[in-house]
């Protein structure tokens, strides 16, 4: 089956007083026809910005230096602007992080609903208006009439995220990016957020690509997980895989470090930190955190190897 998307060795940095501030080392993945894909890692691993290349969301000061990014076999890197506008929204979504940022704080939910619906298609109005108040049920909202003629400061966290996910399905896009939907929200509320994304993944047949730091969501919503840290994919497999046959020494820290019901003494946590752009280490970036660096680790960035067809890695204990 051929990814509807892939992402080839995609690099980026970004100009700044201070230099040139490399964020992206060659990041590789694909995404195939109806699966959910979990993108995870601790903030600052470049999970985001990975996403907002996607649909070129990027701030000035961003350039992609190198790499292709292949949606339906056409490289969204090189298309003219006015083509990727087509794009946007009506074949790839994004819900992000922050609904309340996201949304238009001057403008009604109705009225941004039905924009979205009118310059994408020539639908009349009132079959707009009609088509957002169902999808507003659709996504769990009571009263849509009401949401309608709302501004967003009046909704909740999770009624605002409701309205995200309602204007990203609105033009039924072939892939939908969710960039930690769930984050800014209590954990009840979330469990509910993740039950709906599940709902409207099956009946939507989407594609997903679900960014979050949470291992443990991954697990609920996601069929291949791809760990990401410092600007480089370090490991992909299915879930299965990936919880019960970690390689990455980064992915095992990952998972010693989730709390679980009835563990006794200290929980475990890796220790430093993830670098920063502008101390970025030479050769594999979790070196300096790693108990089994070698010297080749100090040098070289290990390759994503195959261990077999549905788990790569990337580290010089498998590269070898």
């Amino acid at each position: 089956m051929k990814p509807l998307l892939e992402i080839k060795n995609l690099h980026l940095v970004f100009h700044t007083f201070r230099g040139d501030l490399k964020a992206l080392y060659g990041v590789n993945l694909k995404i195939y026809p109806g699966e959910v894909l979990a993108l995870v890692g601790e903030s600052g691993s470049g999970k985001t910005i990975t996403a907002l290349s996607i649909l070129r969301l990027l701030d000035p000061t961003a350039e992609i230096t190198n790499g292709e990014i292949l949606f339906n076999g056409r490289d969204i890197l090189k298309l003219p602007y006015d083509e990727l506008v087509k794009i946007r929204g009506k074949e790839i979504s994004m819900i992000f992080q922050e609904p309340r940022s996201a949304l238009n704080p001057v403008m009604k939910i109705g009225d941004q609903l039905i924009e979205a619906l009118t310059a994408h298609t020539d639908i009349s109005l009132d079959n707009a208006k009609e088509q957002a108040i169902k999808l507003l049920k659709r996504v769990g909202l009571p009263d849509p009439e009401r949401i309608m003629s709302s501004y967003p400061h009046e909704l909740s966290g999770g009624m605002a995220q409701r309205v995200m996910i309602a204007m990203a399905l609105l033009l039924k896009p072939k892939l939908l990016i969710a960039d930690e939907p769930t984050t800014a929200l209590d954990v009840t509320i979330q469990a509910q957020i993740l039950d709906l994304l599940r709902e409207l993944v099956r009946e939507y047949g989407l594609s997903v690509l679900f960014i979050t730091h949470n291992l443990a969501v991954a697990a609920e919503i996601a069929d291949r997980i791809a760990v990401m840290y410092a600007g480089l994919v370090v490991e992909v497999g299915d879930v299965h895989t990936i919880f019960r046959k970690p390689k990455h020494p980064y992915t095992i820290g990952l998972l010693k470090s989730i709390p679980r019901i009835g563990l006794e003494g200290e929980l475990y946590s890796m220790e430093g930190e993830i670098p920063s752009l502008a101390e970025m280490p030479d050769g594999c970036h979790f070196h300096p955190r790693c108990p089994y660096k070698m010297d080749v680790c100090t040098r070289e960035i290990p390759p994503l190897v195959n261990l077999d067809e549905r788990h790569e890695v990337s580290c010089w204990l498998y590269a070898r």
